[in-house]
């Protein structure tokens, strides 16, 4: 049997994956969700605390799915320990360079207390400047640039409103993808889904010819 663990984003909570968990449901998947409080646990504890539900799951392989600060925490959890039946990692909209937008948020009044201590965590540590090729990972970025980034001056260079596509992209990992959606509706969007499924079964995204 294989798992699949999603793991949310900044903000939310594990129900905000429902509708990816029900379409890979569909395609046979035991899927089951990792929350966590993004804003006032730190990186290495919540990367701790990722790895301790991934040993609970049953299957005999864990894929892990996650949406933006999602696929930090699954990063910093590599650098403390690989779990044993760790298979593929998809990331959507996951800033793993780092988060400018984030940067800017604890520049503001109560502005950390806001963004939290997981995403301090990232940009204090000036992000990640690699992925480890022994775990297959794959990551899809988006480049319709609506959402919250407008609200602190905008990103200008390609974006999903809140990422920018290079913050998503690090050596090591084993596919890259930019598709048209915002990061708020990666975890929604069926083309993203679709991807998703397909890097799990082939181990790359189905990318367009040409």
């Amino acid at each position: 049997m294989t798992t699949i663990v999603t793991v949310h984003g900044l903000w939310m909570r594990a129900g905000a994956m429902i509708v990816l968990q029900r379409r890979l449901e569909r395609r046979g998947f035991t899927v089951q969700g990792f929350g966590y409080p993004t804003v006032r646990q730190s990186l290495e504890a919540n990367a701790k605390a990722l790895a301790d539900f991934i040993d609970r799951v049953p299957g005999n392989v864990v894929h892990l799915v996650a949406h933006s600060l999602g696929g930090v925490v699954i990063r910093a959890m590599l650098d403390q320990r690989v779990p044993a039946r760790l298979g593929g990692v998809v990331m959507l909209g996951s800033p793993l360079r780092g988060s400018r937008i984030g940067a800017r948020v604890t520049r503001l009044p109560g502005g950390r207390r806001i963004i939290g201590q997981t995403i301090i965590d990232l940009n204090t540590r000036g992000g990640f400047g690699d992925w480890p090729s022994a775990v297959p990972a794959g990551s899809i970025a988006g480049r319709i640039p609506i959402g919250t980034g407008w609200a602190v001056g905008g990103i200008f260079e390609p974006n999903d409103g809140t990422v920018a596509v290079a913050e998503t992209r690090v050596p090591g990992l084993a596919d890259h993808i930019v598709l048209p959606v915002t990061h708020f509706a990666l975890p929604w969007s069926k083309r993203v889904s679709d991807q998703t499924l397909y890097f799990f079964e082939h181990g790359r995204f189905r990318h367009a010819p040409g």
